[in-house]
């Protein structure tokens, strides 16, 4: 996607199919930098952020935070169209055209909020004198198991910039489609092709309520910032995005194998057909399958298939 940033007014930019095979295939989507300076100093002050020097410790400040900020309490279930004010800066945020583009073409144009919260990592100096060790978040995929087609979208804002040393969010690429009980993962704290957010302030990750992640150790001498939001669908996910990038031979199948050097590839299947780093020579092909039957809910068409994986399984003849 562009990250060109408009005003809240402007209409919203649906994301296209490369962009919405992405997310199929990896779980996840990033938009950089795309609330203005502005907006992100409005929100710190909307929160009630104050020099590190003025926190006597971090249950004070959650204290503080949670008791005098403008985030309003939210009720689940709600409109989110209802869930803040006009004038605050997470209407702001989520109005602009990119941001509410991405969600109308995740969740639909009348999502219902489910929770949001704003995590706070504090740094070193913070636990010198505690009992209470400083720790990374324990790797997990939220709530509980959730064998749904339909999926909820969490957006998790990062206001300030975040350097490798304050620990942002990681989150391991493509796991969103393999179901565990939530925290079964919590041993594993580094897998291979996991990420960790470092980016610049004002960006925003979109992911699949299945993508295993966690909060990372705050190093540095800054409290690190992010505040997520989960929203839910009300009518089915499919065909929501802009649909004018699908290429022609969408649904046609390509030569598997022996190929011709010049075969003018669909680029939609060879991003459901990239593997991820963690994936096992044998059975990551099951995440191809996954990530097939995921893009044919996209589509609410069964019949698309790459690579033929879902197809030569499927072909039961009595």
């Amino acid at each position: 996607m562009s990250n060109a940033i408009a005003t809240g007014t402007d209409k919203p930019v649906l994301l296209d199919s490369t962009d919405m095979a992405t997310f199929a295939a990896r779980g996840f989507l990033r938009l950089d930098g795309v609330v203005p300076e502005a907006l992100n100093q409005q929100f710190l002050n909307d929160i009630g952020h104050v020099d590190e020097s003025e926190i006597s410790s971090p249950l004070d400040h959650y204290g503080r935070v949670m008791g005098r900020s403008a985030i309003p309490v939210v009720n689940a279930g709600e409109p989110f169209h209802q869930a803040y004010p006009d004038d605050s800066a997470l209407k702001k945020i989520v109005s602009l055209p990119q941001v509410a583009g991405a969600i109308r073409s995740l969740v639909g144009a009348e999502p219902v909020f489910d929770h949001h919260f704003l995590h706070m990592t504090f740094p070193p100096v913070f636990y010198k004198n505690s009992t209470s060790p400083q720790i990374a978040q324990h790797t997990h995929q939220d709530s509980t198991i959730d064998p749904r087609s339909t999926f909820d979208i969490q957006i998790m804002y990062f206001p300030h910039a975040v350097n490798k040393e304050m620990g942002g969010t990681r989150f391991v690429p493509g796991t969103h489609l393999r179901i565990v009980s939530e925290a079964a993962i919590s041993r594993y704290q580094n897998i291979r092709g996991q990420q960790h957010m470092v980016c610049e302030a004002g960006t925003l990750l979109f992911v699949h309520m299945g993508i295993w992640h966690g909060g990372g150790l705050n190093l540095s001498d800054k409290i690190r910032y992010m505040f997520k939001i989960r929203l839910a669908p009300t009518k089915k996910q499919q065909c929501l995005w802009d649909l004018s990038d699908l290429p022609k031979g969408h649904f046609q199948q390509r030569p598997i194998y022996w190929m011709s050097p010049q075969q003018n590839n669909d680029p939609i299947h060879q991003i459901l057909t990239k593997p991820e780093k963690w994936f096992e020579a044998d059975t990551g092909r099951l995440e191809y399958i996954n990530r097939i039957r995921f893009w044919r809910y996209l589509l609410g068409d069964d019949s698309f298939d790459a690579d033929y994986w879902l197809t030569r399984i499927e072909n039961e003849i009595y």
